[in-house]
């Protein structure tokens, strides 16, 4: 894991909570989940309203003489 160990990587843990302290550290990570979930949700939403565009058929562009004669047929 970027070759840290895993003695390297509690101190640095130790030394993170040293410095920001326990309550800081809930605080943080309650706020970072709140952000993945919160970016996790605006790229679902963005994907579901992209496929709805995508299925939805498009009126302003004008007709290929093919789809015209199709529309023709179908009448």
């Amino acid at each position: 894991m970027f070759g840290i160990s895993v003695p390297q990587l509690i101190i640095i843990l130790v030394i993170v909570l040293l410095i920001f302290g326990g309550k800081r550290l809930r605080s943080l990570g309650g706020d970072l989940g709140s952000f993945i979930k919160g970016f996790k949700k605006a790229v679902s939403d963005e994907d579901s309203s992209s496929q709805q565009q995508l299925d939805k058929p498009n009126d302003d562009k004008p007709l290929t003489d093919q789809q015209q004669a199709k529309q023709s047929e179908n009448k």
